[in-house]
């Protein structure tokens, strides 16, 4: 049985280029590109974007999940690096520990520190706390209990904090999910990209 995330596959959906989508499709390309500041469309995208209302309600919830909020983007990044690993999501935990790298020096300026070095003494003990509950939450739903949130509590976030950072679990696996079933390669502008 073959990977869907492998190099040797084609995506199973046709992956829409910009010069070829919708004025529809291009206006939510737009505000990807600039919310995320990147240059160029993202496959995640393109493999929607023969479906602008998927796209419009996909990149909605991405957008105000992971971009928008009180949580630090970099850790919410390294939480979808760290679940997207440990599903086996190749194309989502190399693209979002990317940009968690591109980060790392809002964790610590200490030269070659790379924030997905999740076992860091430099990565802060909250963060630590966040990620692996959190994952928790993506991975093994049922067994979350009222420890867990006091434990996110304990680490100094507010309610506000501890429902966006579960609600990463939820984003995580819809990510994971699309990016899977679609068999998506990492982008090559991503994988050369400098931060």
């Amino acid at each position: 049985m073959n990977n869907p995330t492998s190099e040797t596959t084609q995506s199973r959906y046709r992956l829409v280029e910009y010069n070829e989508a919708t004025p529809e499709v291009k206006a939510i390309y737009d505000d990807a590109m600039q919310s995320l500041q990147l240059p160029f469309v993202l496959n995640w995208f393109k493999c929607q974007g023969n479906n602008a209302t998927l796209l419009r309600g996909n990149w909605s919830k991405l957008k105000s999940t992971l971009i928008e909020g009180q949580v630090p983007n970099v850790l919410k990044q390294l939480i979808i690096y760290n679940v997207s690993n440990l599903r086996g999501c190749d194309y989502c935990a190399q693209a979002h520990g990317i940009f968690a790298d591109s980060m790392s020096a809002m964790i610590s300026g200490e030269n070659g520190y790379r924030a997905t070095n999740l076992e860091s003494s430099l990565l802060p003990g909250s963060y630590k706390t966040a990620i692996r509950l959190v994952t928790k939450a993506a991975l093994y739903t049922q067994q979350l209990s009222d420890e867990d949130f006091e434990e996110l509590q304990k680490e100094g976030f507010t309610d506000a904090e501890v429902q966006e950072l579960m609600s990463q679990a939820d984003l995580v696996n819809m990510l994971n999910t699309i990016a899977t079933i679609s068999g998506i390669k990492l982008d090559n502008e991503l994988a050369e990209a400098e931060f």
